[in-house]
């Protein structure tokens, strides 16, 4: 009986990773469509297309666990009873019971495992991913300096950049600061570099020149440099801290939500999720009897049990 055992749970398992490896693929695919335009219309290297789509599996495979082992429970146990497999194990003495076990098996192991994902690693890597998506959107060099084109990030400050290269760095730079009315500057340099600081971004230009205009006496100071370090911190994004959404925070968190303004307005919905995650692996189990019931119950029918499985 053991080896029979072995036999079905190892069809049941070997299905239900097949199924989910399809779709954890297929559903990246698609959901990678907005990482792309993310990606390109920034201008990031193409490795952080890999690195967001990776943090975002996870979620993804919350959902795919449980349709992969009900899948696998549908196709495995209708093709035993279509090959009168079923029928032999049957014959041996095999209860009811004994048949269902290993789909019960599965079905507990992916409820293990939709735990682990729900309790701990999807909240990790989705948090992950927004702090990622954040600093990707507030880099200097990926969404102030598109190549090709004069932005205008904030009002009176002009940036050119007429190229980029993968590395980050940019060539044909021109910016004009007219925050100070009575002595605007215009930067011109042959190419540049942009860093974050604790202050702000700062763009390193090399090979270029500055030019101020005293508007009052109408005096030009010009002078060429080899590099000059301008400091655009007003570019960036304030330092405060981004709050958390309910799917990035782990379940002590959810159920004790702190002080703060957001946190008490939306305490509901932090509650709300973590006895969502809690209740949730739990329906694992409850499809996979269903499906188990299903197929194993009811008398056995030599045309199939295709209206079972649509039920």
């Amino acid at each position: 009986m053991k080896g029979l055992h072995r036999y079905v749970l190892r069809q049941v398992l070997l299905t239900a990773l097949f199924v989910a490896t399809g779709m954890t693929v297929l559903i990246t695919l698609f959901g990678s469509l907005r990482l792309v335009d993310f990606v390109i219309n920034r201008g990031l290297p193409i490795s952080v297309l890999f690195e967001l789509a990776g943090l975002r599996i996870p979620s993804f495979l919350g959902i795919i666990l449980p349709l992969a082992a009900v899948t696998a429970i549908l196709v495995v146990y209708n093709r035993l009873i279509n090959e009168s497999e079923l029928l032999v194990m049957r014959s041996a003495g095999m209860s009811q019971w004994a048949l269902a076990r290993p789909g019960i098996i599965v079905a507990l192991l992916t409820m293990l495992a939709s735990y682990g994902l729900s309790l701990y690693v999807t909240p990790v890597a989705y948090a992950s991913f927004k702090a990622q998506q954040v600093n990707y959107r507030n880099a200097y060099g990926s969404i102030l300096l598109q190549e090709g084109r004069f932005n205008t990030p904030i009002d009176d400050v002009t940036v050119y950049a007429r190229s980029r290269e993968s590395r980050g760095e940019m060539r044909g730079i021109f910016a004009h600061d007219a925050r100070n009315q009575d002595q605007p500057v215009t930067y011109m340099a042959e190419r540049a570099t942009a860093t974050q600081t604790d202050t702000g971004m700062r763009v390193v230009l090399f090979n270029g020149s500055r030019q101020q205009v005293d508007r009052q006496s109408g005096r030009l100071t010009l002078f060429y440099f080899d590099q000059y370090s301008l400091d655009l911190g007003l570019f960036n994004a304030t330092g405060t801290a981004r709050w958390q959404e309910p799917e990035e925070r782990l379940l002590n968190r959810l159920f004790k939500p702190d002080e703060s303004a957001d946190d008490q307005y939306y305490r509901a919905d932090l509650i709300a999720e973590g006895h969502r995650r809690l209740a949730s692996p739990l329906f694992v189990l409850a499809y996979c009897l269903v499906a188990l019931t299903a197929l194993l119950g009811g008398e056995f029918n030599r045309r199939g049990q295709t209206l079972r499985v649509l039920a």
